[in-house]
């Protein structure tokens, strides 16, 4: 039994429009494919960041379905000791 009216993408299709979000691509949705997505609150321009800690919801206006994330900000470098991929 799922939970019923809430239309939550799937994982690996929430993560896909939350990549997008941030790297400030178009935006369509990985489910019915419509470009009618609804961020809340509205992109920054280039440039203005966004406050780190902010809730960002996508609601796609023709699915209704919907993912929301925190903003995590530039955040500190990573550790490269943690790397598998170091020399």
């Amino acid at each position: 039994m799922g939970r019923r009216d809430i239309k939550e993408y799937r994982a690996s299709e929430a993560l896909s429009l939350i990549a997008a979000d941030r790297a400030r691509a178009p935006l369509v949705c990985p489910s019915c494919g419509a470009r009618a997505i609804h961020r809340v609150p509205r992109r920054q321009p280039e440039g203005v960041e966004t406050p780190v800690g902010e809730r960002i919801s996508l609601t796609c206006r023709n699915c209704s379905r919907h993912a929301s994330y925190i903003e995590r900000g530039p955040g500190q470098p990573r550790d490269v000791t943690l790397d598998p991929n170091a020399p």
